[in-house]
């Protein structure tokens, strides 16, 4: 398959341009030729050296990842960047980034994922970010103890151990998720009137919005919440015909 068929199926399945102007990522095809064949595709969290080395070590095309390398604008390519830039075009490795549109993505994305491993029902769009949304909320076909969602939680790929901010109810009905560094739309979580926010890290501040507001918050892990979209746009590549590859390095953040 070509390389700009790839491209154009995941922008359009992500709707990628929806996000361009809340974004700071450049998200699409970051690094890679205007037109090439890819048989072999590998998808990953993040674009690291050890990402693209493990990509290269297995043969692939394209790297497909959810945190890339571009942030902003890209004046130089030194230091880090190079480090990380140099082993592409060298193992002619092409990389594809989806930061915010495959965290909100309400079929494929990371928060439908954890939503759908915390087995959430009656989902909807939350984490609003200008006129998109960037997590999922759901309620739980029986309520369930924060203990419960806590065990549930430490399963995901990566996890290093949920921290739980136990200032909810006793039962948890509603949850609202929004995965990496997610506890921004705290209050947004108290407006919906939902029993707790499900999110990858916090921030110190947090503590004490929860706790006043009376909501629980689980920080799950960063990279332990963000696994199901690449896996997700994997299977997507498997109906395709190509050759997949996954490369798993958690952070434990």
């Amino acid at each position: 398959m070509q390389l700009s068929d790839i491209v154009a199926r995941l922008d359009e399945t992500l709707a990628t341009d929806e996000f361009a102007d809340v974004d700071a990522s450049a998200n699409g095809l970051q690094v890679g030729p205007a037109e090439k064949s890819v048989e072999n595709v590998a998808f990953a969290v993040d674009a690291a050296e050890a990402t693209i080395d493990a990509a290269i070590a297995a043969d692939a095309d394209l790297l497909v990842v959810h945190h890339g390398l571009v942030w902003g604008g890209l004046d130089r390519v030194t230091g880090r960047d190079f480090d990380r830039i140099e082993p592409l075009l060298r193992g002619d490795l092409a990389l594809y980034v989806s930061h915010l549109p495959l965290d909100g993505h309400q079929e494929v994305g990371n928060a439908a994922g954890v939503a759908d491993h915390l087995g959430l029902t009656d989902t909807e769009p939350f984490g609003s970010l200008g006129p998109i949304h960037i997590g999922q909320a759901g309620t739980f076909e029986s309520p369930k103890t924060a203990d419960e969602v806590r065990a549930t939680l430490d399963e995901l790929d990566g996890s290093a151990g949920t921290t739980v901010l136990d200032f909810g109810p006793d039962e948890l009905s509603s949850v609202a998720v929004v995965t990496g560094s997610g506890v921004d739309w705290l209050d947004e979580a108290i407006d919906r009137g939902v029993d707790a926010l499900v999110t990858g890290e916090g921030k110190q501040k947090v503590y004490h919005e929860a706790r006043e507001a009376g909501i629980s918050v689980f920080l799950a892990g960063h990279y332990a919440t963000e696994t199901f979209g690449v896996r997700s746009l994997r299977d997507l590549a498997d109906e395709w015909g190509l050759e997949t590859e996954y490369v798993s390095h958690p952070t434990g953040l």
